[in-house]
């Protein structure tokens, strides 16, 4: 279990204990947290779980791929040098305490 911490537009703090291999979009929606929205189940396709990655975190994260990147322009809220597809970052030990905080327009 890794811990990860949303902080939603409104500016509430959730902390989640999240399993190995559950995508951070996962653990959110599965936890009511409403500002992800994860409309397209996961699979990279809607970006409505558009979030931005605590800097020292970054390099940890697996990398971008084309699709993650074409779904991002399609985001409603502005693209950042640490936007990402919360969909798209699996939990590891290695993200433990990771902090991302959700895009304040997903649709």
């Amino acid at each position: 279990m890794a811990n990860a911490t949303f902080i939603s537009p409104d500016g509430n703090r959730d902390e989640l204990s999240i399993a190995s291999g559950i995508t951070l979009m996962q653990a959110a929606v599965g936890h009511g947290i409403r500002s992800i929205v994860g409309d397209c189940g996961g699979s990279g396709a809607c970006a409505t779980c558009h979030v931005y990655v605590e800097q020292q975190f970054l390099d940890k994260l697996t990398p971008m791929d084309s699709n993650e990147q074409e779904m991002l322009e399609c985001a409603s809220s502005p693209v950042k040098d640490n936007s990402r597809l919360s969909c798209q970052i699996a939990m590891h030990d290695h993200l433990d305490g990771i902090t991302v905080e959700v895009a304040p327009t997903q649709w």
